[in-house]
């Protein structure tokens, strides 16, 4: 091979082979693909996309470049990227950068010039599995050299990731406007977007470690909780959902989505299962049960909550009845839990829609709306004490 040259390899022994693209060297992962046409630099910066070697299906990308302005994050998460025409210059007046600059500066190993289409089609015959790319002198590595780096990574069923992603040290986001209350955010890796919008509904947000335990989340006295997204196997969370027991125990009110909503479904006392090729991109449709509403949602989640699509039941952990609220239409997975005798609901997928579509910012208000409703019914009941 070239130096210029790389290959993507499946764990089933598929090869790719293409040019390198950003950084030179190896990556090993597990690829997913990715359906949206825009809103690359989100999905990059996103951190639940943290293991993950990540296929985009749109066939052209990096012409928009990148900026400073719709980073999700700190950094870029991804283990590799993939795509088959990268973009020779960048034409957008925001850009700072070019996509190509990122990639090799965050050390993220990529491949261009395969096709896409052929790699996805394979992806969901044979749902996601762990792939590497490896460019340079590793390119040139013996095939079976290279497809046993590839069966010798970690598999994402029993991983948990959390503890790469999350913050070290507590963060405070000030409300904008008129607080509503303290907002204690478990960070499993969140999206600025997510903050962002939280904030415009009042709440001062406070973003932990995801090692906070439940008294130094009481210390907070927070008005509420909210679990955010983030990568891994929500089986591999029991401290997580140990936590969010006892916040339910306490009465608090609480959202989360993506990975919160699969610890929402542990802590009620579900199980959760690996996808065989998962949900990601921001063409997702989703049926709000209660409107009859059909949402196109944007998705990143390669695990799912096992509860019943229809009718109202018993949570097997104490919790008191539940619902699944919002079903995915191209699969039926469970996409939404309401919890009817405590205040707490969650979505499997991304209301802050970042980079869109926007059906789902509604969430934040029935959110607002349900703390606020709660607390003026703790004042009354204190009132009457």
């Amino acid at each position: 091979m070239t130096s210029s040259a790389a290959v993507l390899v499946l764990e089933d022994g598929t090869r790719y082979v293409g040019r390198r693209y950003g950084a030179e060297g190896r990556t090993v992962g597990e690829a997913v693909f990715a359906t949206g046409m825009s809103g690359y630099q989100e999905t990059l910066t996103d951190p639940s996309y943290a293991g993950q070697i990540v296929v985009m299906t749109a066939p052209h990308i990096g012409n928009t470049g990148m900026n400073d302005d719709d980073t999700e994050s700190r950094r870029i998460w991804v283990e590799g990227f993939v795509v088959r025409d990268p973009a020779r210059r960048v034409s957008n007046h925001r850009a700072t950068r070019s996509l190509d600059d990122d990639l090799e500066s965050n050390g993220i190993v990529g491949i261009s010039g395969i096709d896409t289409r052929a790699l996805t089609r394979r992806i969901r015959e044979s749902g996601a599995m762990r792939a590497g790319i490896f460019s340079g002198a590793d390119a040139t590595l013996p095939d079976d050299e290279q497809l046993a780096i590839v069966r010798s990574s970690a598999e994402m069923t029993g991983r948990n990731l959390s503890a790469e992603v999350s913050v070290e040290s507590p963060r405070v986001v000030p409300a904008i406007g008129e607080s509503i209350g303290r907002l204690a955010v478990l960070d499993l890796g969140i999206k600025e977007a997510t903050v962002r919008h939280l904030a415009e509904r009042g709440f001062e947000v406070h973003v932990l470690p995801q090692s906070v335990t439940l008294d130094e989340l009481r210390a907070i006295d927070p008005a509420a909780v909210f679990y955010s997204n983030g990568p891994g196997d929500p089986a591999a969370s029991a401290a997580h959902v140990e936590l969010l027991q006892g916040v339910l125990r306490d009465g608090l009110p609480f959202f989360g989505i993506c990975f919160g909503n699969q610890l929402l479904g542990r802590a009620l006392g579900f199980g959760t299962y690996k996808l065989p090729y998962g949900h990601r991109g921001i063409n997702q449709p989703v049926l709000d049960k209660e409107t009859g509403r059909i949402e196109i949602t944007a998705h990143n989640h390669g695990f799912a909550v096992d509860a019943p699509l229809e009718g109202v039941v018993e949570s097997p952990a104490g919790f008191g009845r539940v619902e699944v609220s919002h079903i995915g239409l191209n699969d039926q997975v469970v996409e939404g839990l309401r919890a009817l005798d405590i205040p707490a609901f969650s979505v499997q997928y991304h209301p802050e829609a970042a980079a869109g579509p926007h059906d789902s910012t509604y969430l934040f208000d029935r959110f607002r709306d349900l703390v606020v409703a709660h607390s003026a019914g703790h004042q009354h009941r204190k009132a009457d004490a």
